[in-house]
């Protein structure tokens, strides 16, 4: 038997968040917390979630400011930064799932931005381990093909077209998820501009970050048919999580009987049959 509690995450700057958290009756052996992709709401994991759950997990989902059930106003969608997600949301979350499972290991499931953010996390050495799907740099000199042309248009392009017409980025206009706060879609381009990731603003917009400060087991996965996620990419994000104690996991989708995983499949019904290696890594670390 599952249940499916509404949250409120309160962030340090008192914005607050809209989460839920998925449990089962019986006492749980670990709490995890999903982060989510650029853009994408929490119910969009809610089948993963419950997956877990079932298997006597807790997991809290939560939406970013500016994202789905989270504050919205003209404030937050003009002065919100890519950054702030993982430097105010993400930890807050984390520190939420703490105070409700103190004596319990916690571990991060990033979803592409997800796992790319963790490294921004004051508390994230707080961390027993990190789980991503997807997370790479996004440097878009390592796409190749057409994708190639339509992730250079989408940054270059349609992201400082659309800010400067609405006022924020009309993501959902090229199905990728909600729109997003202005100043998320500008420094997004920004670092899909430049090599890994946010170390494209260290030192500038981000004066503290914890990326060389992660030690802990990561399991890092990508599918070999998600091309917003090329090996050239994870291996560049990879090189500023640079002590992270990392397992690589390459998927190839027909191995399991899936004719397409991409970039989003992965947490949707068609990875079901994948989810048990998450439970048996998270079991192995707790």
């Amino acid at each position: 038997m599952l249940t499916t509690h509404a949250v409120t995450i309160n962030c340090t700057d008192d914005v607050q968040l809209s989460g839920l958290l998925y449990r089962s009756k019986v006492a749980p052996i670990a709490a995890v917390m999903i982060a989510p992709a650029t853009g994408i709401k929490q119910g969009f994991y809610a089948r993963f979630a419950q997956f877990l759950a079932e298997q006597n997990i807790a997991v809290l989902t939560f939406d970013n400011r500016g994202i789905g059930a989270s504050p919205k106003d003209h404030k937050i969608m003009g002065e919100t930064l890519l950054q702030d997600w993982g430097q105010k949301d993400m930890p807050a979350t984390l520190a939420w799932l703490q105070q409700q499972f103190p004596a319990l290991p916690t571990h991060l499931i990033g979803h592409s931005a997800g796992g790319q953010l963790a490294g921004l996390m004051a508390n994230a050495t707080e961390l027993t381990t990190l789980i991503t799907y997807g997370s790479s740099s996004g440097c878009l000199r390592n796409f190749t093909g057409n994708y190639k042309y339509q992730a250079w248009f989408y940054m270059n392009v349609f992201i400082p077209v659309t800010n400067a017409l609405f006022g924020r980025t009309q993501s959902h206009w090229m199905g990728m998820g909600e729109p997003l706060p202005k100043g998320v879609g500008a420094q997004w381009r920004r670092w899909c501009n430049g090599q890994g990731y946010a170390k494209t603003e260290f030192g500038t917009h981000i004066k503290q970050h914890y990326y060389d400060q992660l030690t802990q087991p990561a399991l890092w996965i990508r599918a070999t048919d998600d091309e917003i996620s090329p090996q050239a990419n994870m291996d560049d994000i990879l090189s500023v999580y640079k002590n992270l104690n990392v397992t690589n996991k390459i998927i190839h989708p027909q191995e399991h009987g899936l004719r397409h995983l991409g970039h989003m499949s992965y947490f949707s019904r068609q990875g079901l049959p994948l989810w048990s290696e998450i439970v048996t890594w998270i079991k192995q670390h707790s």
